[in-house]
């Protein structure tokens, strides 16, 4: 009778391959967590960036720089109020940069856009590298 399962070679083999993979990733993305995080920043931007339109779209315009993003995870109750809004909000919670510090939000002054940013790995405007600032604009 024949027995269904994994023998000690195949076992040994998969975790060989497991191994070479993980030794093949592992130094790339160790050796570079700040430019993944730069990634993950811009990756946030986008994701609040169709929030925000969808805020635009529901109620005619951006929040204003005073509401900010916080307006995207919970009703805001200065002026301009929404004219809709959806019962779990347009984002669950409001996001932090990958450094742990809030992003940046304007409306832009005398247009109907906003800029996004996140001051990146120093938290100071301006920067190089890592520490440059990570922005999006809608204008």
């Amino acid at each position: 009778m024949a027995e269904a399962g994994l023998t000690l070679i195949e076992m040994i083999v998969v975790l060989a391959i497991i191994a070479l993979i993980a030794g093949l990733i592992v130094p790339n993305v160790i050796g570079r967590p700040d430019e993944a995080r730069v990634t993950v920043a811009a990756a946030d931007l986008r994701t609040i960036s169709a929030a925000l339109k969808m805020y635009r779209l529901d109620n005619g315009g951006y929040p204003t720089t005073q509401q900010g993003l916080a307006a995207l995870a919970e009703r805001p109750t200065s002026a301009p109020l929404p004219r809709t809004w959806p019962e779990e909000g347009y984002l669950a919670e409001v996001p932090r940069d990958p450094w742990d510090r809030p992003y940046v939000y304007r409306k832009a002054p005398g247009s109907s856009g906003f800029e996004l940013m996140s001051l990146g790995k120093d938290g100071q405007v301006g920067g190089d590298g890592v520490d440059s600032d990570i922005k999006m604009a809608r204008r």
